[in-house]
């Protein structure tokens, strides 16, 4: 996820090739080298695969946990430009304040984070299996949501997904289900949201359509755009107003 103002340039993970990150940054006229951080949110593949031709083709600097950095698949190589953080705290990065905070996932010490930039508020919350107070209170008053809606219950429950998994899923480690989405979002509504966006949407045990339905019935009569972020391209360019 790309967060950015006419000053700064943010990188939320990276589990893009050099080559791919260039291209898909290029569609919007950004160059990989203009980046001023990436921000890391734990170590799974699909999220640091990319963090080391970043590294060292530009310099940038990556942040991280400091437990997450002690759990980096070797494969990610020397990253030239480490910057370690604790869980809570707070980054300044020109026009933007980045705040990080603690999610329960099957990661090492795991993170996400709100971004603000004049009176405007992002909050995220992505790749987390519980809704904690603490969560709750740190995506309080934003003006966007980009959140996790990743399975349907009764079609995990029905899918190829052997109990295990399917227990992993489901579990306070795992992932968030469309119903937990639905309860964050009834707290969460106030006049100024105008904008969620739901992410990681599982192929096998949800569908873009159902997650979105159920997300607006949670928001009632509030003038929210609420959408799937495609799961193969980039979603468009949305511009956060307080």
């Amino acid at each position: 996820m790309l967060v950015f103002t006419e000053k700064t340039r943010i990188l939320v993970d990276n589990g893009f090739s050099y080559r791919k990150l260039s291209e898909t940054l290029g569609t919007i006229g950004i160059l990989p080298e203009s980046l001023d951080a990436v921000l890391v949110t734990h170590e799974h593949t699909d999220h640091v695969r990319g963090l080391g031709p970043l590294s060292r083709k530009t310099g940038v600097p990556i942040f991280m946990t400091r437990g997450c950095a002690e759990c980096l698949p070797p494969y990610t190589g020397n990253i030239a430009n480490l910057v370690r953080f604790e869980s809570g705290d707070s980054l300044a990065f020109k026009d933007i304040e980045v705040t990080s905070f603690a999610v329960c996932h099957d990661a090492a010490d795991p993170v996400n984070y709100t971004f603000k930039s004049q009176d405007a508020k992002l909050g995220t919350a992505t790749d987390f299996g519980h809704c904690s107070q603490l969560t709750r209170a740190r995506l309080a008053g934003s003006h966007a949501l980009v959140i996790e809606s990743n399975y349907c219950p009764d079609m995990l429950r029905r899918g190829p997904y052997p109990p295990q998994v399917q227990q992993r899923i489901h579990s306070r480690n795992g992932h968030l289900s469309n119903h937990d989405v639905q309860q964050l979002l009834k707290e969460l509504s106030h006049d100024a949201l105008r904008l969620v966006v739901l992410t990681h949407i599982s192929r096998e045990n949800n569908t873009p359509d159902l997650a979105c339905m159920l997300a607006r019935e949670a928001l009632g009569d509030l003038p929210v755009n609420v959408l799937a972020a495609p799961a193969d391209s980039a979603s468009p360019v949305f511009e956060i107003c307080p």
